[in-house]
């Protein structure tokens, strides 16, 4: 059976508002690439960067679930699987927002890449003292994660021990072979382009144009409503958000330009033994339907655990009941 957005076990909409309310804006030095202090602020360039960090007394507050956001709409994505576990088994989370994203801070000339968001990832894990992490990625962090996981490799390797040890990886919908992106002509691929970027544009204050360009990333089965929808538009259209669709739609093309490096095969291979592996991927995924194949015929060795689920590519909101269940599973 598909899912629906009346499934009885999927907690109501969560408004945008209320998401970001519970977050912080920390000073984040893009250049030191840290998180840096009132003082240090007040006399440097800085961006800032939202963050949810949800600890409890009795966890060891050294480890964490680390949520990366998805692409267009960040953090905000995981507002109803958060809502799920915090009232079925509460764990350590830190949900990450990059820069361009939810109430991070969104400056037009800035070298968005899959590198920097990296960057961004390890400086919060070292401002919240994470000594280990389960990552859950949707999405596009798919390539953050496997760029972290590189560098944890590239550390050992060289026998350094790395301030944050990832121990297990949930990708959901994500990319992870650079021959395996089957993007929509209409949709990645366009916003890259400058008629995508006045597209961005209107769709800053047009409804009707930003969910044009959003609505076929939840399956016809779902029926996903007008209410979602606006929060949404929240999430994204927050300090003039919207362009950010436009400046970030080159990561296919950075996928492909480091293909080698963002390589999820390498990276399974090397470190199987000491990292355990999970894959999510929904049967109606419009944006990565290839991938989830393609880890069955290259990964299934090496004993990663993949799934296909029912839904669209927005199953973090489609299923929100079935993702939560993986992650308590995989993170306990």
């Amino acid at each position: 059976m598909h899912p629906t957005n009346n499934n009885c076990s999927a907690p109501g909409i969560i408004s945008a508002k209320e998401w970001f309310s519970t977050g912080e804006r920390l000073p984040y030095d893009t250049a030191a690439k840290c998180i840096i202090g009132a003082s240090e602020a007040a006399q440097l360039k800085y961006l800032c960067i939202f963050n949810k960090l949800v600890t409890y007394s009795k966890q060891n507050q050294g480890g964490v679930v680390s949520f990366l956001p998805g692409f267009p709409s960040g953090s905000y994505d995981w507002a109803k699987i958060d809502a799920l576990i915090e009232n079925q088994h509460p764990l350590n989370r830190l949900y990450v927002e990059y820069i361009g994203q939810g109430e991070s801070d969104k400056p037009e000339n800035y070298p968005y890449s899959t590198f920097e968001r990296a960057d961004l990832v390890e400086a919060l894990w070292n401002y919240h003292h994470i000594d280990s992490t389960v990552i859950v990625t949707f999405d596009y962090s798919s390539l953050v994660a496997i760029e972290l996981l590189r560098r944890q490799q590239e550390k050992t390797a060289n026998g350094i021990k790395p301030s944050t040890v990832i121990t297990k990886v949930l990708l959901i919908n994500g990319g992870y072979f650079a021959d395996g992106h089957s993007h929509p002509i209409f949709t990645t691929p366009l916003l890259k382009t400058r008629f995508g970027k006045r597209g961005t544009i209107k769709a800053q204050t047009s409804d009707f144009a930003f969910n044009g360009m959003i609505k076929g990333m939840w399956s016809k089965k779902y029926q996903v409503t007008e209410a979602e929808l606006a929060e949404v538009r929240d999430a994204v259209r927050r300090r003039n958000g919207v362009l950010f669709l436009h400046y970030a739609a080159g990561f296919v093309d950075e996928h492909k330009a480091n293909r080698e490096r963002l390589n999820l095969l390498p990276i399974v291979d090397k470190m199987h033994h000491d990292v355990s592996f999970h894959i999510v991927g929904s049967d109606k995924d419009q944006f990565e339907p290839k991938q989830v194949k393609l880890a069955k015929e290259r990964l299934s060795k090496y004993g990663v655990s993949i799934e296909v689920v029912p839904g669209g590519h927005m199953i973090t909101m489609e299923q929100p009941q079935l993702i939560a269940d993986r992650i308590l599973a995989i993170a306990e």
